[in-house]
């Protein structure tokens, strides 16, 4: 079955240009487009949808929101941001909204293919270094109202499992972890997979932003 993708944005050319590019690819289909998030919210109540590419900047309702509101539901279509800079507070906000990553709008059009396909298997597109360069620059601009809920989360987890916290909100992969921590792949995959049930998040993005939010990670990638 094909990989079902909405484009939202505001500009119609760039829609143009991406959808020429899915359509080319038999895995994928474009079902839907919307212009804004109000439309693109109206447009999924009767659209299924897999994965949604979304602008950030729009008017009537931004990406960010939209995302927010699109993301409350556990059942609804991931959602890939586009944006101009890679170091975009909007982009930052999205992900802590619960969108699976972001793209660059002049992205190649492989990466792009490549990170749809990512996206509806069930990965974060976003490389974890990439997030915490997001991170880094906007750490200090995060709420310190309400973290003390969020530390006490991290009790759930087992020392091990913060281990492991650490250095997926370092940047690691999962074969960078296991060789680091003596550990088999596959092992550190189970504890990635306890880690998101255990404290309730989407992916490894959220893992690195609530690492930093928690003050587990430092800005410069440093452990708390």
């Amino acid at each position: 079955m094909a990989i079902r993708v909405m484009l939202v944005d505001d500009q119609v050319l760039l829609r143009t240009g991406f959808r020429m590019v899915l359509a080319a690819q038999p895995d994928m289909e474009v079902v839907a487009e919307a212009g804004d998030g109000v439309e693109a919210l109206q447009v999924l109540r009767s659209t299924a949808v897999d994965v949604v590419l979304m602008d950030v900047r729009m008017p009537k309702l931004d990406g960010v929101e939209t995302t927010n509101r699109i993301c409350v539901d556990p059942d609804a279509p991931k959602v890939l941001i586009l944006t101009t800079f890679d170091l975009d507070e909007y982009a930052f906000s999205a992900l802590k909204a619960g969108a699976s990553g972001f793209m660059l709008k002049d992205v190649p059009p492989g990466e792009l293919l490549a990170a749809i396909r990512s996206v509806h298997s069930g990965d974060a597109v976003v490389a974890p270094s990439t997030t915490r360069r997001l991170l880094d620059r906007f750490a200090p601009m995060l709420p310190t109202t309400g973290q003390e809920p969020r530390h006490k989360e991290l009790q759930r987890l087992t020392g091990r499992e913060r281990e492991v916290m650490v250095l997926v909100a370092q940047g690691l992969s999962n074969g960078e972890i296991a060789a680091r921590l003596v550990l088999s792949e596959a092992t550190v995959k189970t504890h990635v997979g306890r880690i998101l049930t255990k404290l309730g998040l989407r992916d490894r993005v959220q893992v690195v932003v609530l690492a930093y939010e928690t003050g587990l990670v430092r800005a410069g990638g440093g452990q708390g």
